[in-house]
């Protein structure tokens, strides 16, 4: 068996083992069956061989009866059954019967038709029998002269198959494959037999490539790309020839095929590290990203592009702008990649040049509609911010002309611009006068309350100067509108004139709807209507509604709509004028004015809050916040600790948040440094003594070969294995069954051992799984028969599309004394584990409150932990959970009995996990008791989440 499925290259799904016909019946099909007939017999049988039974009975008759066929399908089914067939008997001989096989064979090779031909010569590069293949050398040989291309191209590669193999059976290969190379025209045949010449003679194909070396640039794709690959290896072992291969290379990166350019800067790479090789590669990389309408395509070059970064720094800055022009891309992971890789090459050289392309692209956003344009937008003000932040010079370039679209914006793109402002104005004090002017010249076209929120805070932060403080009021003055607010509203309710009723609308002198009790009044015909109570709250209310319809001021409209946060930010935005104007002014009457009229403006919003004519009337938390400046700026003029609670701390705060944010970004690009740095004690290497063999780029082959094949790095240890061993079955059962659960990134595979625990033969044992949730058995295990207390391992594959809770089970079934029987043996549940398909990703703050905004599904968990600490409890539970913790640490110092936090994940899926954390202390030795809120857009992960094991006990 293990002889047979070393040949066995694929296994094919068998829908019903049980329900499969004999090997007579097989027999009967293929001797009386038309040749339709026989095409659905031998996938049968093909299935079944290639899912472990040999079916050594049927050849003889596959011989006699399917071999002689003309039909086309069948033929190409019979090779595929010479392949898998056995070859040996148990003494290791060939079979006889493949002496007949053998006479078939030779016969296709001499077939009239092109197709048989060159099946049959694909078939005889899988021969490793020198008996089978002897016979059949004269035939291919002949193949070489073929006047069609299929059969001479499947020839070559025959030839150069026979000759790896059994080398004595056709030694001149290498001049014959040479001469054939010379000789033909036809450009896939030339591609094949380069190739295969290179595979048995590096000699011969190193003297033919030195022959049309100065024609290489003119010949065909195919042929091009096989010499290329040539090239590389030879590199390798012939470094001598390697200034010769670069100039062709360089030539071959004008080419007008995408593929040979990027095969060609590829192989550019690999050979030589020199500056102006990796710029003219990495420029051939983004020319294809622009012109590659594939988006795959677009992503894998620019890839390639941000290798080369790491490998070579600061070679690539000068195409900074060239990456920027694949932005012309419509789809949203473009862009993203080629921003994120232009914000890392970026450099006091190029980033106004930068800037000012960014710029461009943010008012397209504005004038044009994208696909994804809102994300788009966020992705260009992170960017522009980042180039700010790390350069002084363009900052005031940058927020000045982010703040020309702040009320175009919409409300999320808006506070990333406000959020920006806000870190500028702290950490470059110079532009703070410039900045804070402008902001307070767009309040009046601001709309968002968030915006407003944070335009108030950096205005009553930052207004310094006299001057300053008067125009900021003066600003938040015309956009609050007419004050006390509650008066002028009541005034332009009672200057609403009323609707006159309708006589249409009378019914014997009433109006209709209303009681006929009420006030009379003569209409304008002189008929007489009756004014119920109904009537006149009807004719208030629409007037109410046509007030609050009417065009109001930004801010006054925010507040009659119920932003009392917005309203208590203004609140403290005027005490702080207030403050900062007695501080810094020595005009005593005019600080008095402006204290009244804060104080009158903070009473007229409590009011106006409790009246009708806002949507909502304003929370006790608001009037307490609201009452508290109104108190502060009474007695802070006897009290001096207010003025700095309220003008130095809020800052102070913010400037703690803003460092920890440089803190976390200067730590993140060290650890990006260290990634590619090169340390003291690393060796040396001198290109002149070195080996011959090893050059720049020798082992890059091996990597890709190590990558592609996890290499030793993903091999796990014992102990991890041994903690993913699940036992499905207990130890008295007839059958003892355990898992091994491996999980890969889409996918499970379960390694299941199984072990007859009785003094019986088990006949057709099968393992049976279901699974239930997002989860989908794709390959089953086979049917067998399992030896007193013998052993066998199968595999079942299940494919996972979600991260929400799956449960796999199944049993153990196989036939019992009498063939009617059927014993069956329950197995454990297996649980997914969500956690092997959550990871800890980070966001902004910004990000967090949308996607927490729109996300519907939220799952509440009651904590009750006897955790030492609060912020023990947040480090077990980001650990339980895979999340990290988006709350700066900043935030969260010093000791407190309350601790508030966000956290955020991300599925392989790409679904989004959030949570925020509200826990307390009890005392020193109380529990810890408080609950987490867990948001995601579908109710599986939520779900999922908030039942994980350990998340009360973290």
């Amino acid at each position: 068996m293990a002889t047979f499925l070393e040949n066995a290259y694929s296994l094919v799904h068998q829908d019903n083992a049980a329900d499969q016909p004999t090997q007579q019946e097989f027999k009967t099909q293929l001797e009386k069956g038309t040749d339709d007939t026989k095409i659905e017999t031998m996938k049968r049988i093909l299935t079944i061989m290639l899912n472990g039974d040999p079916m050594p009975g049927l050849l003889m008759h596959i011989i006699r009866f399917v071999m002689p066929s003309k039909s086309k399908p069948l033929k190409k089914l019979l090779y595929i059954y010479y392949e898998i067939c056995p070859k040996h008997d148990a003494s290791g001989k060939l079979r006889q019967e493949w002496i007949l096989v053998c006479n078939g064979m030779r016969f296709d090779l001499q077939h009239p038709n092109e197709y048989v031909r060159g099946n049959t010569l694909r078939f005889v590069c899988k021969l490793r029998d020198a008996e089978l293949v002897e016979p059949l050398l004269q035939p291919a040989r002949q193949c070489l002269e073929h006047r069609h291309a299929y059969v001479r191209k499947n020839a070559v590669f025959a030839i150069a198959s026979i000759y790896q193999h059994m080398e004595a059976l056709i030694p001149d290969a290498p001049e014959l494959i040479q001469n054939f190379l010379e000789e033909e025209n036809d450009h896939t045949c030339k591609r094949n037999a380069f190739a295969a010449l290179a595979s048995i003679s590096h000699e011969k194909a190193m003297e033919y490539l030195s022959g049309v070396f100065d024609g290489i640039p003119n010949a065909d794709e195919l042929l091009q790309l096989v010499e290329l690959e040539f090239i590389r290896k030879d590199a390798v072992t012939n470094p001598q020839n390697k200034a010769r291969y670069l100039r062709l290379i360089f030539d071959l990166l004008e080419a007008n095929t995408a593929t040979v350019v990027y095969e060609a800067a590829s192989s550019l790479t690999a050979l030589t590290t020199n500056p102006v090789a990796v710029k003219a590669a990495a420029s051939k990389f983004i020319e294809l990203a622009i012109k590659e309408p594939d988006n795959n395509v677009k992503l894998i070059v620019l890839e390639k592009v941000d290798q080369l970064r790491h490998k070579n720094e600061g070679v690539l800055d000068d195409l900074t702008m060239e990456i920027l022009r694949v932005l012309s891309s419509p789809d949203i992971d473009v862009r993203k990649k080629a921003l994120g890789l232009a914000m890392e090459m970026v450099s006091s050289k190029n980033v106004e040049e930068v800037v000012m392309l960014l710029k461009k692209e943010l008012s397209k956003t504005v004038d044009e509609q994208y696909e994804k344009n809102t994300e788009y937008r966020s992705l260009l003000i992170h960017s522009i911010h980042q180039c700010a932040i790390k350069f002084s010079e363009v900052a005031a370039s940058a927020v000045e002309s982010l703040m020309d679209f702040i009320a175009d914006f919409n409300n999320a793109s808006a506070v990333d611009v406000i959020s920006f402002v806000k870190e500028v104005v702290e950490k470059f004090p110079k532009l703070r006068s410039s900045l804070v002017e402008r902001l307070v010249s767009t309040l009046s076209e601001v709309r968002a309350g968030k915006v407003y929120r944070g335009a108030l805070w950096i205005v009553g932060e930052y207004s310094l100067e006299a001057n300053d403080i008067r125009e900021a009021w003066r600003r938040i003055r015309a956009s609050l509108g007419e004050i006390p607010i509650l008066a002028s509203e009541q005034r332009l309710l009672d200057e609403v004139p009323e609707d006159k009723p309708d006589p249409r609308d009378q019914v014997n002198g009433h109006a209709k709807g209303a009681e006929p009790t009420g006030s009379r009044k003569v209409l304008a015909d002189g008929t007489y209507a009756t004014e119920s109570a109904l009537t006149s709250q009807a004719a208030v209310k629409a007037k109410l509604e046509a007030i609050k319809a009417a065009q109001k001021p930004p801010l006054r409209q925010l507040i009659l709509d119920g932003d009392y946060y917005l309203a208590t930010v203004l609140s403290s935005t005027l005490t702080k004028l207030v403050m900062r104007h007695a501080e810094i002014s020595n005009e005593t009457a005019r600080t008095n004015a402006l204290k009244a009229e804060a104080m009158l403006i903070m009473i007229s919003i409590i009011r106006v809050g409790q009246s009708q004519f806002v949507k909502n009337p304003i929370d006790e938390d608001s009037i307490d916040r609201i009452m508290s400046c109104v108190r502060s700026l009474a007695e802070f003029e006897q009290k001096g600790v207010l003025e700095t609670i309220f003008l130095d701390d809020t800052r102070k705060a913010f400037r703690t948040m803003v460092q920890a944010e440089e803190k976390k970004r200067s730590e993140k690009e060290a650890m990006e440094k260290a990634k590619t740095a090169i340390q003291i004690d690393d060796v040396v290497s001198i290109r002149q003594l070195a080996k011959k063999n090893t050059v720049d780029g020798a082992e890059e082959f091996e990597q890709d070969l190590e990558r592609a094949t996890g290499g030793d790095a993903g091999a796990e240890d014992l102990s991890s294995k041994l903690n993913r061993v699940v036992q499905l079955t207990g130890f008295s059962d007839p059958v003892y069954a355990e898992a091994y659960v491996k999980v890969h990134q889409f996918d499970i595979v379960l390694d299941v051992l199984l072990v007859n625990q009785t003094t019986d033969t088990l006949q057709n044992l099968s393992i049976e799984f279901a699974t239930l949730g997002d989860l989908k058995v794709v390959e089953r295990p086979t049917t067998q028969n399992l030896g007193p207390h013998d052993f066998l391992n199968v595999q079942a594959t299940i494919k996972v599309s979600s991260t929400d809770t799956g449960v796999i089970f199944g049993n153990v079934v196989y036939d019992g004394a009498s063939s009617t029987d059927s014993n069956v043996v329950i197995l454990n549940d297996i649980h997914v584990d969500i956690m092997d398909y959550i990871h800890p990703a980070y966001c902004t703050e910004t990000q967090f409150r949308t996607m927490w905004t729109e996300f519907e599904w939220e799952n509440k968990v009651n904590i009750k932990s006897k955790a030492k600490t609060l912020r023990d409890f947040l480090k077990q539970l980001m650990a339980v959970t895979n999340m990290s913790c988006l709350t700066p640490e900043a935030s969260m110092k010093g000791d407190c009995q309350f601790l508030s936090a966000n956290l955020y994940a991300r599925s392989v899926f790409g679904e989004d996990a959030l949570a925020n954390l509200s826990i307390e202390k009890e005392g020193d030795d109380g529990p810890v008791t408080g609950f987490v809120r867990i948001r995601s857009r579908s109710q599986g992960l939520a779900l999922s989440l908030g039942s994980l094991k350990g998340l009360n006990k973290a």
